[in-house]
């Protein structure tokens, strides 16, 4: 007689993810996944979603049981269906080594699913599971996964070189603005804006003046760590450093940490998957031209920056420099998931002769895509040219071609080709 199989925990509200294929695929290939990536961010329902069997170590059950135990006996947690997850894993740090070793000693695939809402210290994870266990990245909601954007045109076909379906951007100024001040945060979707609004505004405060320290067990200054978050979003989707970023606090918050407090607080905000590092695209470019390497550093979700900046709507309708960055912030994020959706890598381009391209999708040897970011139309001109002198740059030093360029806008245009070929694309229609 056969034993039925458990079913998932899928939670009955549960809203699809673009990352629900590669949670499945990544499974059928070893033997655990581990999903990081920032708080609230949704990879518990995520992996609920797949998983037959839960070990929660922050249930305070029992005196927080299930933690208790995975540091006396962690093996004796993964007997339950499989694949079992086992949340924020990271608490109770010998569970990492017992999954390693039962997927070790079975050999199978798809038997757990980790999640983790920071970055341990290497030393948590010296075994680090190569070939056993794999990593998936999640970010919050893209535009199309809050249904913000009705993803009609897809990345991957844009990849795979057909043209762009006919759509129209039907963002207002008013919605745009709402999508980057709410965010894409689980549990904003379909929630009345005032709710979408405080969200972020209360995960700063929890991360201010608990998580930094939480992370670690090392006291970090709330209003320095403020004012650092507060100096990123202002140079959010830029190319910064920390020597700008120590100026920038000076002038606005009045604050100059030591160097190596900015360097510390960077590491504790990149640990919480809170600061993201956009790396420098580095083609084989047989040319003089030297690249600049440092990356694009942008908050994981614009209204972590809108937070931060104590802004609103009404605010950032009269700071269009301001709302141009927080624009591509959002851009960036919904590029990334697109792209990792596609196998593809996110990255941006930026040379010593003043060229910036604000991203390029690639996989090596296969293809490379460029994409610039623009608030308005009107700037769209200025941005094709950019992008053509990529092209030119590229294709006359004997690299590849681009699979496509295309300028992302935010309100008032429909998905087209333009007669030099750059594609303009209203984020609102884009997609995986």
């Amino acid at each position: 007689m056969q034993t039925a199989t458990p079913p998932t925990l899928r939670p009955a509200a549960y809203r699809p993810r673009i990352a629900d294929t590669a949670l499945a695929r990544l499974l059928s290939q070893t033997g655990a996944v581990v999903i990081d990536g920032p708080k609230w961010c949704g990879k518990t329902w995520l992996a609920r979603n797949q998983a037959r069997s839960e070990i929660l170590m922050q249930d305070p059950a029992g005196n927080y049981r299930n933690r208790r135990l995975a540091v006396d006996d962690p093996s004796a947690l993964l007997s339950g269906a499989q694949p079992v997850l086992i949340d924020e894993w990271q608490d109770a740090p010998p569970i990492w080594d017992a999954v390693r070793m039962e997927v070790d000693r079975s050999g199978e695939a798809g038997q757990f699913i980790l999640t983790a809402s920071t970055t341990p210290r290497d030393s948590v994870t010296a075994h680090t599971g190569t070939g056993r266990m794999s990593r998936l990245h999640l970010w919050p909601m893209s535009s199309a996964e809050t249904g913000f954007s009705t993803g009609v045109v897809s990345l991957g076909s844009l990849l795979d070189g057909s043209p762009p379906l006919a759509a129209i951007g039907a963002a207002s100024e008013a919605s745009l603005l709402a999508a980057i001040t709410g965010g894409g945060w689980p549990a904003s979707v379909d929630r009345s804006y005032e709710s979408a609004f405080a969200l972020p505004q209360h995960y700063l405060d929890a991360l201010v003046h608990s998580d930094a320290s939480r992370l670690d067990g090392v006291r970090r200054d709330p209003d320095k760590l403020s004012a650092l978050i507060a100096s990123l979003a202002r140079n959010t989707s830029t190319v910064v450093t920390n020597a700008t970023l120590a100026q920038d606090m000076a002038q606005f918050e009045g604050m100059t940490p030591a160097p190596n407090t900015i360097a510390e607080y960077l590491d504790v905000l990149r640990r919480l998957h809170v600061l993201i590092h956009i790396p420098a695209w580095s083609p084989a470019l047989r040319s003089p031209v030297r690249l600049r390497e440092a990356p694009k550093r942008i908050l994981v979700d614009p209204s972590l920056a809108v937070a931060a900046l104590h802004a609103d709507v009404d605010s950032l309708t009269s700071e269009p420099k301001t709302t141009g960055l927080l624009f591509e912030n959002l851009c960036l994020r919904d590029l990334a998931v697109y792209s990792a959706a596609n196998d593809a890598q996110l990255s941006h381009y930026r040379d010593n002769s003043g060229l910036e391209v604000d991203a390029i999708i690639a996989k090596p040897g296969r293809f490379w895509a460029g994409v610039e970011i623009k608030w308005s139309i009107t700037q769209v001109d200025k941005a094709a040219a950019s992008l053509i002198r990529l092209r030119d740059k590229m294709t006359n030093n004997s690299e590849q071609a681009p699979r496509f360029l295309a300028v992302l806008v935010g309100t008032g245009d429909y998905a087209h080709t333009r007669p030099d070929g750059v594609l303009v694309l209203p984020i609102d229609t884009l997609g995986p």
